[in-house]
């Protein structure tokens, strides 16, 4: 199999700034998959894509073959083939791509990865060859998965990035393959990399990527919430004040984890740490967790330089840094953290109650611009999760759902119901099946966005008109939840329902009608 693709936008905060680790874990379960990785082609930025430049710092890793400077990645080489600006090395990519589209052509690989590819881009030639050659393919990045659909290519796996990992994401890759060529895949878990903490911590910082990390455990927190409205199950209402209590430490364990690169040693640094930042709130786990990620990196290699047993280096690395670092917060920084924290969730109060029709219907229209520019996992979702950190619900979070979730599920249901060409139908089927199912993966709208300025209009029309809806109910909720969960965790069920139907339904008769026309002219 061939790996293409790049270090991505949102991926970036995602484990695509340390793509060495990214490829390795991709070699790592394709060798447990059976499969041989036969070429790559990442073009690994020094910037988010979201954010980057012409001018901006690039590499292009392929496999060696025999010159370049190598480096190894689980048991296979992957080498720098060209460094410079991203306009230079995407110049090398499209070369690179060319020669793997003949590979492709010549029957020499027999599936695709593809890694925050750019289909109509570097990748173009690669996967227009995959189509014609009818290879399956798996990916993530929301984008590039719907541009790659598009296209028709055969994808068996595909999702968004929000909420992955590395590991994750190599086994979703592995596991779709696998089930596609009927073979035996047993995903290859835990620890098998040697502990890296080169480089500086300091630059392993990524607040997006910590909190989006964290997700796991704000959607639990939302899930008991809705549990403990049933009737009977009031007992639970102490389980809702734990979790809100315990975020702290998952989001601090999450930052140590991530900024000090050294696994377990770092997590067991955030863990002490957020159990002593616990009350600072979330941005006090979050800050009690990047100073014991950073801490934990330098004392670590202050007692290994000092012959330190690795035994004693651990416990001191561990164990000192993460009460070093609780300690500043626990003692100095809690209360500004606390205030900071509160001060975003009554900010958004106070704004909404300004004028709640007016709030709902502008967070409606400006989210889908802010997710296809990047704007949405930089700071709306920090901003949801910050919300539900506070309360367990958010204003954004029901905003996401209905504005976001909701109108792509309703224009890739009026592609499965009246598609435009064939084709379509099953592209928006498998679309729509995650939107409802999963209540994520809004980018599978987007071939019908792109193709057609008037269902573009349609969603940005929809969305505000749910946003309004929203705002008129006071309805808070999250989003990243199945579609028949959702309004049970909402604050208001019955506003919720209201919004999330007039979501989905308007954009569904809108692009019903619209698809009308071209059908109508092809039968005559």
């Amino acid at each position: 199999m061939a790996v293409v693709g790049s270090t991505g936008g949102n991926l970036f905060s995602h484990g695509g700034d340390e793509p060495h680790r990214l490829l390795a874990e991709i070699f790592r379960q394709a060798e447990a998959g059976g499969f041989k990785v036969s070429a790559v082609q990442l073009v690994a930025a020094g910037a988010s894509m979201d954010a980057v430049k012409d001018s901006t710092p690039a590499q292009l890793l392929t496999l060696r073959d025999g010159d370049g400077d190598g480096v190894g990645v689980g048991n296979i080489e992957v080498t720098v083939a060209a460094r410079g600006t991203l306009a230079e090395v995407n110049a090398t990519a499209a070369a690179y791509d060319a020669e793997l589209a003949r590979a492709v052509a010549a029957g020499e690989v027999d599936a695709l990865v593809l890694v925050s590819a750019a289909p109509k881009g570097v990748n173009a030639a690669t996967v227009g060859a995959a189509v014609a050659a009818g290879l399956p393919a798996a990916g993530t990045g929301g984008s590039s998965i719907a541009a790659a659909q598009a296209l028709g290519l055969n994808l068996v796996a595909a999702s968004g990035t929000t909420g992955s990992t590395s590991t994750t994401r190599a086994v979703s890759y592995i596991a779709g393959l696998a089930r596609y060529f009927g073979t035996r895949y047993r995903p290859v878990l835990g620890s098998a990399e040697a502990q890296d903490a080169t480089g500086s911590p300091w630059r392993r910082i990524s607040v997006r990527g910590i909190m989006v990390g964290s997700l796991p455990a704000f959607i639990a927190l939302a899930l008991i919430l809705a549990v403990g409205k049933i009737p009977g199950l009031d007992a639970l209402t102490p389980v809702f004040d734990a979790l809100i209590a315990g975020l702290p430490v998952v989001v601090a364990a999450v930052a140590a984890r991530r900024v000090s690169g050294l696994g377990e040693v770092g997590l067991v640094a955030g863990v002490v740490a957020g159990v002593l930042s616990t009350a600072g709130g979330i941005i006090g786990g979050l800050v009690g967790g990047i100073l014991a990620g950073a801490l934990v990196a330098y004392l670590l290699r202050w007692t290994l330089a000092r012959r330190f047993p690795v035994t004693t280096a651990n416990i001191v690395a561990g164990g000192l840094s993460g009460l070093a670092a609780g300690l500043v917060v626990f003692l100095a920084l809690a209360p500004l953290t606390n205030a900071l924290g509160e001060g975003v969730k009554d900010a958004i109060e106070y704004l909404v109650a300004l004028n709640p029709l007016l709030a709902g219907a502008l967070a409606g229209l400006v989210i889908w611009p802010a997710i296809m520019g990047g704007v949405y996992h930089a700071a709306i979702l920090p901003l949801v999760l910050l919300e539900m950190g506070e309360k367990g619900h958010s204003f954004f979070g029901a905003v996401d759902m209905v504005s976001l979730v909701m109108v792509s599920l309703g224009i890739t249901l009026a592609n499965v119901v009246r598609p435009r060409t064939s084709g379509e139908r099953a592209l928006a089927a498998s679309g729509a099946a995650v939107n409802f199912g999963f209540g994520t993966f809004v980018e599978a709208s987007y071939p019908f966005l792109f193709a057609d300025k008037r269902v573009f209009a349609v969603a940005l029309g929809s969305a505000t008109l749910g946003g309004l809806v929203v705002g008129a109910t006071g309805t808070e909720a999250t989003a990243y939840l199945p579609a028949v969960v959702a309004p049970f965790v909402a604050t208001d069920t019955v506003g919720m329902v209201l919004a999330m139907l007039v979501g989905v339904v308007v954009p569904f008769v809108a692009v019903l009608l619209i698809n009308l026309r071209p059908r109508r002219a092809a039968e005559a």
